[in-house]
């Protein structure tokens, strides 16, 4: 705890942990100031987020990057989890679609290219396992094909039964939650050899925290992360508003950045370090998790906690960004080495999907259902 406590004293970011205790303050006392609470919750969450990078080096540096990737992705996706939760028990699955589609390009364009560009400014040429990118890739890729199969079956029979979109949408919810543990099953313990983080001279980014503080702080930083979560979505939209955003604009943009906040903290961090698989591996293996487990237990979810069932039927734009996220980071990591200007290229990417939605958001019967 007395390590903790120095690094907080040490690092002004994080006194910004100030906030954490203001926000729920705040939505007691001032819930009717959702722009305030909106704003707080950011500020709140920003500092969890590096708090949670810390803890994620330390456990990194114990069990490797590639285990440490995967525990951060795991934990961090958990706030995605707690937002669609929210709205799925406000019936506002326009915002649970959006999100869940920014989140995947958020990690596949945003985080990724920003580890490209931070660690290519401090490192000539980066090298990293291209192992992990092509399996990553190859979940991606399947996880966009079962998306894009709800949409074409509702495109070529606008008629049809709703019910038959459900029953497809759940169908495909068990089919990618089992590619998802196969991927587990492979990468963690069948070829696990295969995806072994490339050797650096970085010493530096080892880091003395012992085990046990580094896994209580993450899960305990996790918890606090859901929690302020859940306030921000519940103020999301009219704080959005106030700002003037729209509804599928917020989903995509601002509720997958700010979910994905603690992981691309811990993304950054690594990639600064010169730990570059961590990097690709919490980006990947976030977006990965979140097209393959959060998406599909959010449909099962919705027939417990939802007014009503929820599709997977997405706008047309929906699974051609995802597509289009798929093949430029497979393009960009195909030689296994990165450089600053790579991960420019990724951020405009990321920059044409964000800027085309904020002018012409899809209507919202593409993204809700009927």
């Amino acid at each position: 705890m007395a390590q903790l406590l120095k690094e907080i004293r040490r690092n002004p970011l994080l006194w910004l942990l100030a906030f954490v205790p203001v926000v729920f303050v705040a939505e007691k006392v001032a819930p009717h100031s959702p722009s305030l609470i909106f704003v707080l919750s950011i500020l709140a969450i920003t500092p969890l987020a590096a708090l949670l990078s810390h803890a994620t080096e330390a456990i990194a540096a114990k069990t490797g990057d590639a285990t440490g990737g995967l525990l951060n992705a795991t934990l961090g996706n958990m706030t995605e989890l707690v937002i669609g939760l929210a709205a799925l028990r406000a019936g506002d699955y326009t915002l649970v679609k959006a999100s869940i589609v920014g989140a995947i390009v958020a990690n596949t364009l945003f985080m990724l290219g920003a580890s490209f560009l931070l660690g290519g400014l401090k490192h000539h040429v980066q090298e990293f396992n291209r192992a992990t990118v092509r399996m990553q890739a190859s979940l991606l890729f399947l996880a966009t094909v079962a998306l894009l199969a709800p949409s074409i079956a509702a495109d070529s029979d606008p008629g049809g039964s709703l019910g038959f979109v459900r029953r497809l949408s759940v169908g495909l919810s068990f089919l990618l939650i089992a590619a998802y543990g196969l991927g587990m099953l492979f990468t963690l313990k069948t070829h696990k050899e295969a995806f072994g983080s490339v050797a650096t001279d970085d010493e530096a980014a080892s880091t003395h925290w012992p085990l046990s503080l580094a896994l209580s702080t993450l899960a305990g930083v996790t918890v606090l992360v859901a929690l302020v979560s859940e306030i921000f979505v519940g103020v999301v939209q009219a704080g959005a508003e106030a700002f003037g955003m729209s509804q599928a604009f917020v989903g995509f943009v601002v509720v997958a950045l700010v979910g994905g906040a603690a992981e691309m903290a811990s993304a950054f961090a690594g990639a600064r370090k010169n730990h570059l698989d961590l990097s690709v591996g919490i980006a990947l293996g976030s977006a990965s998790q979140i097209a393959l487990f959060v998406a599909p237990v959010l449909v099962l979810l919705s027939y417990l906690v939802g007014p009503h069932p929820m599709d997977l039927q997405l706008w047309p734009g929906a699974v051609v960004m995802m597509m289009i996220s798929v093949l430029a980071a497979t393009l960009v990591t195909s030689s296994g080495r990165s450089a600053w200007f790579v991960g420019a290229l990724l951020l405009m990417v990321y920059v044409v999907f964000a800027m085309t939605l904020y002018l012409a958001p899809p209507a919202a019967g593409g993204v809700a259902p009927p």
